[in-house]
């Protein structure tokens, strides 16, 4: 339930939860309940006559707390911070102008309005699990628009299988993709999650679900490699032209580890060719122009038909993680919730044992 501290209001100032219960029967038992409560408030508490009606949240946290017999147990119920916990009965309290709880380091006992209180406050709980049953089967029907970003390359192998896949089980859902190797700011333009690929989270508000993790392979054309003197080591790769995925830098560098040693091995080169765009370079490898680094999640046909060959498998580039990043996980959208399991389910089942 939202955690509203005050009752909206609207023009003509009085509070909406007072006008929509004299709009609804009278006679319903909960209806009434809150009104008891009101009732109760302004009659016991001095100089309340003008405060707000009894916030809905904090009354069911106030009933949790009273039938767990403990702060903490509440919270562990709520899946909510102790301290929260207390600090919404003591707003309570103090909205409505007297103390409901009487507090120790091992006991709560109820005050006499407090005991009150409880009764209707059961009721408000009750009220507020038959709000969100309502809202759960009005969003029974997955529907909305979802817009995505991802890196270039991947719309073949990763985006058109998890799209088509997924619009499958929820086809009233419209999906719009931005295919981009920039950072994206996901408020600004509108982007409900982003395909990243060894994501460093630097706002504290996204959150990242990885989807899959791989490392990059060096390789080349068979046809490439017989035409070519053996490479040994990282090294003898200077003597080689090398297609980098890149564009903005005229530089560029590869780090490499020994699988057996556990050396490290790094070479700066200035690329033969330079395209931010992997399955680009994918086809310029497979016409035999040198020796790249792609991953294995981009034209993966190629490589398991032996049309491109691993160089130096022994020396391996560090693993990376593909993860979806979005915006916070509290109140996202149906749709993209239920995106961010599919695609985690799915893209595993279409990449099986890549190459870490």
């Amino acid at each position: 339930m939202t955690q509203a501290r005050q009752v909206f209001k609207s023009p003509n100032k009085t509070p909406v939860s007072l006008r929509l219960l004299d709009r609804l029967n009278s006679s319903d038992p909960a209806v009434a309940a809150i009104g008891k409560i009101t009732d109760a408030s302004r009659q016991r508490a001095t100089g309340c006559a003008n405060r707000q009606m009894a916030d809905l949240n904090s009354l069911a946290i106030f009933a949790k707390v009273v039938a767990a017999s403990s702060f903490s147990e509440a919270a562990r119920r709520l899946k909510m911070p102790i301290s929260t916990v207390s600090r919404r009965v003591a707003d309570l309290e103090d909205q409505l102008g007297t103390r409901l709880l009487e507090r120790s380091t091992r006991n709560l006992r109820l005050t006499e309005i407090g005991a009150e209180i409880y009764q209707h406050a059961k009721l408000s709980a009750e009220l507020g699990e038959a709000v969100h049953n309502i809202v759960s089967n009005q969003l029974s029907d997955v529907s909305g628009t979802l817009s995505l970003s991802a890196p270039p390359s991947l719309s073949d192998s990763l985006l058109a299988p998890l799209i088509g896949g997924f619009q499958s089980s929820y086809p009233d859902v419209r999906i719009r993709v931005l295919v981009t190797d920039r950072t994206i700011d996901h408020i600004a333009e509108g982007v409900d999650v982003a395909i990243v690929a060894n994501t460093f989270l630097k706002d504290s508000s996204q959150v990242a679900r990885r989807i899959l993790r791989f490392r990059h392979l060096l390789v080349a054309s068979p046809a490439y490699l017989a035409k070519t003197a053996s490479i040994e080591h990282p090294r003898d790769l200077a003597d080689h032209p090398l297609l980098a995925f890149l564009f903005w830098r005229t530089e560029n560098s590869w780090t490499l580890v020994h699988q057996g040693t556990g050396g490290e091995e790094t070479i700066n080169f200035t690329p033969y060719v330079a395209m931010n765009d992997f399955t680009g370079l994918s086809s310029l490898l497979l016409d035999g122009k040198g020796i790249g680094v792609i991953p294995p999640i981009v034209q993966s046909g190629h490589l398991k038909a032996g049309k491109l060959v691993e160089v130096l498998p022994e020396w391996h580039f560090p693993a990376v993680d593909l993860c979806l990043v979005h915006l916070g996980n509290r109140h996202i959208s149906r749709p993209l919730r239920l995106f961010i399991e599919f695609a985690s389910q799915m893209a595993p089942s279409l990449f099986p044992n890549l190459p870490t």
